[in-house]
């Protein structure tokens, strides 16, 4: 997979660079059909420069006196593009009017060149990539810019406690330098714990906008969405639909696990939750989880086995303050 992307968002990139090679195509015809239409001549030029073009290997096949038969056809070939610079000029059109104006110059909308993928297309697959975490978010997509600490108070929540506030400040100032040195093989995977409404989806997302910026796969869900989706696919009668979802899931630069602890406990939802977390700290890939339950609800709910490996390779940050949510809509 390129970059780590999912097999739904290569193939949307794909579907949309061959739209926009059909477009460049399509606009090339119509200023021809329009040129053409206007100055017949033209059309007589290029038509006389593909048999020049042809007489030209033909006499290189043939071999009789081809040099000075290639030297006539290149004056001739000259005369006639020298002709046809001069009408597009009278048009007031520039020289290039006549040819395909691709997007992208270097590959000519394929997506590739000499085999390796070009910098449109990475593009494509970061605005496909965009516009789906986007779309599965329950916030439109986050930024750290949009994060604001005045909804946190400065009083602690218990004597000798931190201030929300405070606290709020370090985990601001690590996910924000979380994501600017963001490398799918050596950041850490996170446990984002505390309330509702404390800001743990917007932080998420936030890392993951400055991800994609970056050009990494990143795969946005919740824990009941995920789940749902997973175990629709394992009973489909369609055999592999299930293993391909595991594969993206697993293979992504960067998985964010909202909501866990959400989801309808059964012994599916908590095996399926164990594996993807394991297998992801396997492969050294880097995954965030936020949550409502402590650690102890997260461990009644699941396993020991799971808390322990989420306790021992991941960063736990323990979010503070009350419902953020409310409190902007009282403001409202």
């Amino acid at each position: 997979m390129a970059m780590g992307y999912s097999k739904e968002i290569i193939e949307a990139a794909n579907r949309a660079m061959e739209q926009r090679r059909r477009q460049s195509i399509t606009k090339a015809e119509q200023r021809r059909r329009s040129f053409f239409s206007r100055y017949p001549r033209a059309l007589e030029i290029e038509r006389e420069l593909s048999r020049t073009a042809a007489k030209a290997a033909k006499a290189v096949l043939t071999g009789s006196n081809a040099r000075l038969e290639l030297e006539r056809l290149k004056e001739s070939n000259q005369a006639l593009q020298s002709e046809l610079a001069a009408l597009l000029k009278s048009a007031g059109v520039s020289e290039d009017y006549l040819e395909i104006r691709y997007a992208c110059p270097l590959c000519k909308d394929e997506g590739y060149v000499d085999g390796k993928m070009c910098s449109c297309m990475k593009q494509l697959l970061r605005d496909e990539a965009y516009q789906r975490l986007n779309a599965l978010s329950p916030l439109s997509l986050s930024s750290f810019d949009t994060f604001s600490l005045d909804y946190y108070g400065e009083a602690p929540l218990k004597a000798g406690g931190i201030p929300p506030k405070k606290r709020m400040e370090d985990i601001y100032r690590y996910c924000k330098n979380y994501a600017a040195n963001f490398d799918p093989q050596l950041s850490p995977s996170l446990l984002m714990q505390g309330a509702t409404g404390l800001g743990k989806t917007h932080l998420s997302l936030a890392i993951a906008r400055a991800a994609i910026g970056k050009g990494f796969g990143v795969i946005y869900c919740s824990a009941p969405n995920i789940i749902g989706k997973l175990e629709k696919e394992r009973f489909r009668s369609a055999r592999g639909s299930a293993d391909e979802s595991d594969v993206y899931l697993l293979e992504c630069d960067l998985l964010i696990l909202d909501d866990l602890g959400t989801e309808f406990p059964t012994s599916f939802s908590s095996s399926t939750i164990y594996n993807m977390i394991n297998s992801r700290l396997m492969a050294s890939r880097p995954t965030i989880i936020s949550t409502n339950l402590t650690m102890r609800e997260l461990e009644k709910q699941y396993s020991q086995r799971l808390v322990s490996r989420i306790m021992g390779n991941h960063v736990r940050l323990e979010f503070l303050g009350s419902d953020v949510r409310q409190k902007k809509r009282l403001i409202r």
